[in-house]
């Protein structure tokens, strides 16, 4: 039972601190002026860390949700695959599964195809789209990362 715990909670650690740590350190840090040689390079790292960290997501999602069903199915007798923490985690999954396939791998795309963003000017519609797109990058992360609070705040109440 308490390794099931052990697993929730890790999970939504390593998931959660991933998110909450590439937000407000790694994408400002590489993006500052005068830490690396260039935006294209800054983007190059944030994009590899996105994916690694959608990897992360996706795993961690998995582990929580069956370790979520398997604890509750223990303590009450009912494997609740449709309780409310459970729900918010499929929710986080599918929007970083929409993040990694339809997103982020067309920003990719267009990356690749104006070489130098920054020399590409800002009403070319490859820069117009991949701007568009990062926005939504940014508002499905954020949306990640609240919903995942929201876990931690049931977890924490349910394993209170």
């Amino acid at each position: 039972m308490s390794f099931l715990r052990f697993l929730l909670l890790l999970s939504l650690v390593l998931w959660v601190g991933g998110i909450a740590f590439f937000a407000f350190v790694v994408a400002p840090t590489v993006f500052h002026p005068g830490i690396l040689p260039s935006r294209q390079l800054a983007g190059a790292v944030v994009s590899r860390s996105l994916g690694i960290l959608h990897w992360m997501g996706l795993a961690c999602g998995v582990v929580y949700a069956f370790s979520s069903i398997t604890e509750a199915r223990i303590t009450t007798g009912f494997a609740s695959v449709f309780a409310a923490r459970n729900l918010l985690i499929y929710a986080m999954l599918v929007l970083t599964l929409f993040s990694m396939f339809a997103i982020s791998t067309r920003m990719l795309s267009l990356r690749n195809d104006m070489a130098f963003i920054d020399s590409v000017p800002h009403d070319d519609p490859r820069r117009v789209e991949f701007n568009r797109l990062h926005e939504w990058s940014t508002r499905l992360e954020s949306t990640v990362l609240v919903l995942g609070l929201a876990v931690i705040f049931l977890t924490a109440r349910r394993l209170s």
